[in-house]
């Protein structure tokens, strides 16, 4: 027997290894012939959320988005991975809430700055710390990180493979591997 369709949701710092986490998984359930969808809130912010910016408020609606994105997956026998910071602790509560919280697993991508900032793909971190953009988080923006998160990974220190066996596990779909 199958477990329900869920929601995966990733939240750390950019470049914290939430969406190559992420697309791995997805690559994990696609080869079990489970379907998946992968919310990447980097891709999502070009589209679906398009008309938002990185006040509070559009994070918080951001994150509201693609919780009712991820209800709605679920209810049709999708599973979401969802990897977005999401640096509010209310905005993951409220987002628990809507997908409900038996098939809502939250994972903190809990890799340090100093590693994130050493990766800076996009550059962000670069330019937050020239002054050329505001609010990042992490740097200009408080990030919140999980309480009580089911997961948490640190991918400095973790495998990608170590961390999808980690997560399949939380989903019921694999023995965890011990680190």
């Amino acid at each position: 027997m199958q477990p329900t369709p869920s929601t995966l949701w990733l939240t750390g710092l950019s470049a914290a290894g939430k969406t190559t986490l992420a697309l791995a998984v997805a690559e994990t359930l696609t080869s079990r012939g489970l379907p998946c969808r992968v919310l990447d809130g980097g891709a999502l912010r070009q589209q679906l959320c398009a008309d938002l910016g990185f006040s509070r408020a559009d994070r918080s609606e951001h994150a509201r988005r693609v919780a009712q994105w991820c209800a709605q997956m679920n209810n049709t026998g999708t599973w979401a991975i969802a990897a977005l910071i999401s640096p509010y602790r209310e905005d993951r509560e409220r987002a628990r809430q809507m997908v409900g919280a038996s098939r809502f697993f939250e994972v903190h991508v809990a890799t340090p700055l100093p590693v994130c900032e050493a990766r800076d793909p996009k550059g962000l971190y670069r330019m937050a710390r020239a002054g050329t953009i505001a609010n990042l988080t992490g740097v200009g923006e408080p990030y919140e990180p999980p309480l009580h998160p089911q997961l948490m990974v640190d991918t400095g220190v973790q495998s990608v493979e170590e961390c999808v066996a980690r997560a399949l596990a939380l989903l019921g779909m694999q023995e965890a591997v011990t680190a």
